[in-house]
């Protein structure tokens, strides 16, 4: 039971770290109607992460973490030019920025061998392996961008400040989590809490964790693969949230 537990706990503790800086973010994404901008990104870091790997840079070392964040940043600051030019075909111009930096890596990783199972490990990611200096790394971005976020608010941050802490918020998780998790952790607990009077966060922060912790336990019990599985299971508790929510409205009524 502790060796499952030594593996479990920091999978779950990494999930716990993402929510807590997506699930603010995913309510903004939601609200503006730019919700593929997550897994856009989030691809953008994936190349950046293959490029460095091209190269010939160390897996996980700074140099790759450098790289995705740069790749990034430069996406988001793309982004947020385009949205001031041209803000009524913005959801258009992410979409076809994801495909881009989606193909993109298949070009990169088309002379590997393990062109494949780089690719999926980008997509599923590897939460059960999180290194504790991959979980310090991401506490540390958590925090950094909890506190501007919270503590300047999302007005003053401004849609520039928005997308650079954006950024760097799917930097952190996208090579622990994966591109479907990332984008899981953004959209479903924001979808799920949508009907909210009130705790909208809190609400969205207990359907990620829930999501993170049935999916661990699921993928315990099966051998699924685990981040395949924690996004079914936090669909599953969002579609569950949203009808409690519903129903709640529809009795104060």
């Amino acid at each position: 039971m502790s060796e499952y537990l030594s593996i479990l706990l920091p999978a779950f503790i990494a999930g716990l770290l993402v929510v807590a800086t997506h699930a603010p973010l995913g309510m903004v994404v939601l609200a503006r109607g730019i919700v593929f901008i997550d897994i856009a990104i989030a691809q953008i870091a994936g190349a950046g992460v293959i490029t460095a790997d091209l190269l010939g840079f160390e897996p996980h070392g700074i140099a790759v973490q450098l790289a995705a964040l740069g790749a990034a940043l430069s996406g988001a600051l793309l982004l947020t030019w385009t949205e001031k030019r041209w803000p009524k075909y913005q959801e258009a111009i992410i979409g076809t920025v994801f495909v881009l930096a989606a193909t993109l890596e298949i070009i990169l990783l088309a002379g590997n061998p393990h062109g494949g199972e780089h690719l999926k490990e980008l997509l599923v990611g590897q939460i059960l392996w999180v290194s504790n200096s991959q979980l310090l790394l991401l506490a540390v971005l958590t925090a950094v961008i909890g506190g501007v976020w919270f503590g300047i608010g999302e007005q003053r941050t401004g849609r520039m400040g928005f997308y650079v802490l954006f950024a760097l918020a799917v930097t952190a998780s996208v090579q622990m989590v994966g591109v479907y998790l990332v984008f899981a952790s953004l959209i479903i607990p924001a979808l799920a809490t949508r009907e909210a009077r009130a705790r909208r966060l809190a609400k969205a922060y207990t359907v990620g964790a829930l999501g993170f912790a049935g999916g661990l336990g699921v993928s315990l019990l099966t051998d699924w693969p685990t981040g395949a599985v924690i996004v079914w299971a936090m669909a599953l508790v969002g579609i569950a949230f949203s009808s409690l929510e519903k129903g709640s409205v529809s009795a104060a009524r």
